[in-house]
């Protein structure tokens, strides 16, 4: 996963082969730097992403690509998720394959970093109508003037379809790096409020609205005074969608109390518009009973089979992803 998914796609759009070691003691040599390759079923796919419960991965064969000839970087501040959105389907229009990076984070994710790191000077926080932050990333293989003229044309558009509410493109890569730190920053502005229940999930980009509209209602209406620390990967779907407890809360207590009701309405909620439970993080240990809840029996019998196929006596990872 990461912040350059929607360009250069994930872990494994981005591997061309693998090399393995079975459970029996056997090497799998997959090495191939090969973009086609219909022989068969594909078993780099089926170990990418297994967690080290089929096999134990010692050499991969990556895809590189050529460093763009300019990066620029913008922040633009938006009234809502659905308006989000709308830029990003225009920055697409606009960018194309220069779209790198497309980040979305809720007011009082940035609220928190303005309160805990107020150095880093959050843009328009005190604007109150500024309910989401996006940060843009545009790489060009021409030129910094080439690079900066796409992406005024887009904000251009953006304000006239009033999608946006205000915007600032970086002049250099100090201020580039200054907007990706409040980005970076809002897990460890998180952290310093306190324990707090986080999720990692994907929805379809077209349903993020209404997912966000009916979760957050959701969430309100069942523990009120609940804060949601919402941000993440907009381009590709993906959101970190966590939940701190009440103001003046007893964030531990919170936590042992409430941890379990929540997991119950968010996950519920994602799985409603489409969605799934784990977008990067994986299942690991303690989302196995999310898994047999949320796949399908097929889906889970095909997972045993496998399972049972390449490491019948169980040795590899025990106890991760199935239960």
């Amino acid at each position: 996963g990461g912040v350059n998914v929607l360009r250069y796609g994930n872990t494994r759009e981005l591997c061309l082969g693998l090399e393995a070691v079975l459970p029996d003691g056997a090497v799998w040599h997959g090495l191939k730097r090969l973009c086609k390759d219909n022989t068969g079923y594909d078993l780099r796919d089926l170990f990418i992403g297994s967690e080290g419960t089929l096999g134990i991965i010692t050499a991969a064969t990556l895809k590189l690509y050529p460093r763009p000839a300019a990066q620029l970087t913008a922040w633009a501040a938006v009234a809502t998720m659905e308006q989000a959105v709308q830029l990003l389907a225009l920055a697409h229009q606009h960018l194309g394959a220069g779209l790198t990076g497309f980040e979305v984070m809720g007011r009082f994710a940035l609220q928190l970093v303005d309160k805990h790191m107020p150095q880093l000077r959050v843009p328009f926080i005190v604007q109150p109508e500024a309910q989401w932050g996006v940060l843009l990333e545009n790489s060009d293989s021409e030129s910094e003037e080439h690079a900066r003229t796409r992406f005024e044309s887009l904000l251009e558009t953006a304000f006239e379809a009033g999608c946006v509410q205000d915007a600032v493109v970086a002049e250099n890569i100090a201020q580039a790096h200054q907007l990706w730190h409040i980005r970076e920053s809002i897990p460890l502005a998180q952290a310093e409020e306190g324990l707090n229940i986080k999720h990692d999930i994907s929805v379809p980009i077209s349903r993020i609205p209404a997912f966000v509209e009916h979760a957050d209602a959701l969430l309100a209406r069942e523990i009120p005074g609940v804060r949601l620390v919402n941000f993440g990967h907009l381009g590709d779907g993906n959101l970190h969608y966590n939940v701190q407890a009440p103001e003046g809360g007893d964030a531990k207590a919170f936590l042992r109390d409430q941890e379990d009701q929540v997991n119950h309405l968010v996950y519920e909620a994602v799985a409603e518009y489409g969605g799934s439970f784990s977008a990067e993080h994986g299942v690991g240990a303690l989302k196995t009973d999310k898994l047999a809840r949320y796949q399908s029996p097929v889906a889970l019998s095909m997972m045993r089979a496998i399972k049972q196929a390449l490491d019948p006596q169980n040795l590899m990872n025990p106890g991760r992803v199935l239960s």
